[in-house]
């Protein structure tokens, strides 16, 4: 019996009383799958099957659990799928995708082998997760019975070890969709979970957690980038303007808090102090340079530009009154700070590295 042929068999097997059969979680995975892949157009690069390659591995993904090995040994899931593909002669992409969807199994667990394998894995994980929590079945304290912590870690590894582009929320904004009314709209619940797990993958790796926390505050939605932002906020950090600046950030983000909506705007025609003024101009010398870096990838040197800063901010925060009586001054020093608040915070939020 090959595998195709058990698949309508997969609609007797129940996956959740609220969201159906395991076919049904199946028809998910291929809509998300390509979702992946219309999210990573890089994948295709020539490569003409990918598109039908990942349609048949999710296919099959689920195929093997109707086989009397696997009822038998169910450990040998995805292991049998993956033996039987490749005795029917379907490609190895696929057959592999089949034993690789599961993976990573653990944290030190290998990651799936092939392009194909990479997405149909994450494609599955993102369909557990957003299901899941989407009919109410977020983990609580130390029980979690659909290993949804795992599958989250397996997210944010295979979106960060295999570097693949998709920003965060629309995938799972996108996999929301595909359940349709089946399910509430947890991707918020659902991100910062994953933002969690990779807090703890990212201790793992040695980032200190004031580094950790700097950087995903920010919540930044492109996670295989996010080395490059600790690395930035690291070098940073070993700059000697790096603790009064962190400090100035952290002041100017509790004035602002207390302020009512402020616009990051200002204009020198209102500036009344020369301590403003002239911090006014090293914004404006200095903020291109670093917004540049931050557009060319380079977070170390964008930060890095901001160490200019230093003297003019402390010398600011000396000199001039921020809530001035006059209302329109006021405003104006407070979109000033905005505005600095703002691009000293592209990279990283600054502010955690205070001492």
């Amino acid at each position: 019996i090959k595998l195709v042929n058990r698949l309508p068999k997969l609609a007797d097997v129940v996956y959740h009383n609220k969201l159906g059969s395991q076919l049904d979680r199946v028809g998910r995975v291929k809509e998300i799958a390509q979702l992946v892949l219309k999210l990573s157009p890089y994948l295709t690069t020539g490569d003409s099957t990918i598109h039908a390659n990942i349609d048949n591995a999710a296919s099959l993904l689920k195929a093997d659990l109707l086989t009397d090995m696997v009822g038998e040994f169910p450990e040998l899931q995805g292991i049998m799928g993956r033996r039987y593909a490749q005795e029917e002669g379907w490609p190895d992409e696929v057959a592999f995708a089949i034993e690789d969807h599961y993976k990573p199994k653990s944290s030190g667990d290998s990651l799936p082998r092939e392009g194909v394998g990479v997405v149909v894995a994450l494609a599955d994980k993102l369909e557990t997760l957003v299901g899941l929590f989407g009919v109410g079945q977020r983990p609580s304290g130390d029980k979690d019975p659909y290993a949804l912590r795992r599958h989250a870690l397996g997210v944010v590894r295979l979106l960060v070890e295999k570097q693949l582009a998709p920003n965060l929320n629309d995938l799972l904004k996108g996999t929301v969709l595909i359940f349709g009314d089946l399910i509430e709209d947890k991707s918020d619940d659902v991100s910062e979970f994953v933002f969690d797990r990779f807090s703890s993958y990212l201790k793992d790796l040695g980032y200190l957690a004031n580094e950790i926390d700097a950087v995903l505050s920010l919540k930044p939605q492109r996670l295989y980038e996010v080395s490059k932002h600790l690395e930035a906020v690291r070098a940073f950090s070993a700059l000697p303007e790096a603790q009064s600046l962190a400090a100035a950030n952290k002041r100017i983000g509790n004035i602002l808090k207390k302020s009512d909506a402020v616009d990051a705007a200002y204009s020198k025609q209102h500036f009344v102090e020369l301590a403003e003024m002239v911090l006014a101009n090293v914004m404006e010398q200095v903020i291109p340079l670093a917004r540049a870096e931050f557009d060319n990838r380079d977070y170390t040197a964008s930060l890095k530009c901001l160490a200019a800063l230093r003297e003019p901010v402390d010398t600011f925060f000396d000199q001039v009154m921020v809530n001035a009586d006059d209302p329109l001054v006021r405003a104006n020093r407070l979109g000033l700070l905005a505005t600095l608040h703002r691009e000293m915070n592209r990279v990283a939020d600054l502010s955690k590295l205070a001492s």
